[in-house]
């Protein structure tokens, strides 16, 4: 069957293209890029459902730059012929750094530019009158410059693309999108990627698609058993964060793991407490500035953090969980009256983000929406790797699983969310250390992580942006999972002693000397005067005594005695 599938050489693409796909090592397309690349080709408008991390991306984005390559050979004149449409800022530059990877051996005949971002309109109005190829943006922006005549699309648009489709409505974007159109000429090529189908994407395909090709390729919505396994656990409020505390200090979840909360506050407390056992955490919200997403997306694909506590705020917008949004929306209130920054409506890495390499999802606080719920769990097990998702549902949450087991079990009888065998009670004696954590993690302390956080990474996203683009390397130095350290931090809890370890567990796992070990071996000798353990040094060398640093840790002379 393999040697029947359509490789991208057979599918007429220009040359500098096939070589593009070559470098990012694609040896043969996916399903939906098989079966949506010739059909775009035609100049089909398309609906295409295909699960997440399926290669959506590359589906349009290949045939689109085809299109424009092609329209250069006979049209000279540059105009803006491709829009491209998401619902995040944190989608729209991935889909940037998508097309400019398979551009890299055309770029002078096909530019592209990102205008989802913050900057003002007036900034990004230069770089519209060059009239790029393609433009990426979210509706609301791409309105914003239509009404401000920075952008005229209703004589050149040819292809139209709304990528997470069944997301725009949800997010806000329904009266944008229905204006946008008016901007647009009669006849153009659309494109709809979704996950999911829902009443939105219906919505949708009847303004914007013409005659569609409808390609459901893949049955389910998130990969089976095989390559994704479910688990979910029933505990209450305090169990949450023994397990996560358990999972994470014993290292029995292995891996990049993404972990979702449903509020910013919930965000800072639960990195305030995993501070509190020596665990570091990025945090990924919506008050954070744009800038800082991207980098910390793009160090955490880069192997620079293990753990993300992100939120999925958007979840909240659902009616059903109205004590809830007014729980965000109060904490909202509070930051900005303290001179925080406010909440980004276009925030979202929940959602056709791509993380690479997660090894596993954990659903701290429960999605309000089975959309939700497949666009967490969809950051792992992408592509072909294998993932694994697990949730913890208090008894508030479990109509709410009951409903995401219903809508992806279908008409199997086998359950897809399997209970997590985990025996409780043999965690007991963690639970004293976890109480004298969240003792010290208080509302305060949570208020002022959150201030301190924001103020760290607008300093890091503004003021050093410029300083960062002349000197690029530097910016691998700056990390984003600092202790924040407002909470009282009580030192004892960083290590774990062996009578408090599991039986089961002893042997297995030594958390505190494995990390040490591997500690050792991975960091190199840092320069300068570094912290030393003074017991560990010969008598004499130490440097508070003698005003003299050797540069190495018991290395001997060099040293007078005071």
């Amino acid at each position: 069957m393999a040697a029947e599938r359509l490789q991208f050489d057979e599918m007429g693409l220009d040359d500098r293209l096939l070589k593009a796909v070559a470098d990012l090592g694609w040896s043969q397309p996916t399903l939906i890029q098989e079966k949506a690349i010739p059909l775009a080709l035609e100049g089909k408008d398309l609906l295409a459902r295909a699960r997440t991390g399926s290669g959506k991306t590359a589906a349009y984005a290949v045939p689109v730059i085809q299109r424009i390559l092609n329209s250069k050979q006979s049209v000279r004149e540059q105009d803006v012929r491709a829009l491209i449409l998401v619902p995040t800022k944190e989608l729209g530059r991935q889909v940037q750094t998508m097309m400019r990877q398979l551009t890299a051996y055309c770029s002078r005949d096909v530019r592209v530019t990102d205008i989802s971002g913050k900057a003002d309109l007036s900034a990004q109005r230069p770089i519209l009158m060059e009239k790029p190829d393609v433009v990426v943006g979210t509706p609301s922006r791409v309105l914003a410059h239509l009404n401000a005549q920075n952008l005229v699309l209703h004589s050149s648009l040819e292809t139209l693309v709304v990528d997470e489709a069944d997301l725009l409505f949800s997010f806000g974007f329904e009266a944008d999108l229905k204006n946008l159109l008016c901007h647009l000429p009669k006849i153009y090529q659309s494109f709809l990627m979704s996950a999911t189908f829902t009443e939105d994407v219906q919505a949708l395909k009847e303004l914007l698609l013409h005659n569609p090709v409808i390609l459901k390729l893949q049955g389910s919505q998130l990969p089976d058993s095989s390559q994704l396994q479910q688990y979910s656990i029933k505990c209450e409020e305090e169990d949450k964060f023994l397990l996560i505390y358990t999972l994470l200090k014993l290292r029995l979840v292995q891996g990049k793991t993404l972990v979702f909360v449903g509020t910013v506050e919930r965000c800072y407390r639960l990195k305030l407490f995993l501070e509190q056992f020596a665990i570091p955490a990025c945090v990924l919200n919506s008050e954070l500035p744009l800038q800082s997403r991207c980098h910390i997306i793009t160090q955490f694909n880069q192997g620079f953090y293990n753990y993300i506590i992100a939120t999925d705020e958007q979840s909240l917008a659902d009616p059903t969980a109205a004590p809830q949004t007014t729980a965000g929306k109060g904490k909202k209130k509070k930051t900005t009256e303290k001179g925080g920054k406010s909440k980004d409506n276009e925030y979202g890495v929940s959602r056709g983000v791509d993380f690479q390499n997660v090894a596993s999802v954990i659903n701290f606080d429960f999605p309000t929406t089975v959309e939700s719920y497949i666009h967490r769990v969809g950051r792992t097990a992408r592509a072909d790797n294998p993932g694994t998702a697990l949730s913890f549902i208090s008894h508030t949450e479990l109509g709410l699983l009951s409903e995401v087991d219903e809508a992806l079990t279908g008409d199997h009888a086998d359950s897809v969310l399997k209970p997590y065998e985990f025996k409780m009670e043999e965690i007991e004696g963690f639970r004293y250390r976890c109480r004298d954590a969240m003792r010290s993690v208080t509302k305060q302390a949570v208020r002022e992580a959150r201030l301190k956080e924001i103020k760290q990474e607008l300093l890091n996203s503004e003021k050093l942006k410029t300083y960062f683009e002349d000197n690029p390397r530097d910016l691998q130095l700056l990390r984003h999972d600092k202790d924040l350290h407002p909470a009282v931090v009580k030192p004892h809890l960083r290590n774990v002693p062996e009578y408090l370890i599991p039986e089961s567990l002893r042997g297995v796992v030594n958390p505190l000397s494995s990390r040490r070990r591997r500690k050792r071996k991975e960091t190199p000798k840092p320069e300068g005067v570094v912290k030393t353990s003074f017991k560990k040094n010969i008598k004499g060398a130490n440097p508070l005594k003698s005003f003299r640093y050797s540069g190495g840790r018991g290395r001997k002379g060099n040293t007078s005695k005071s």
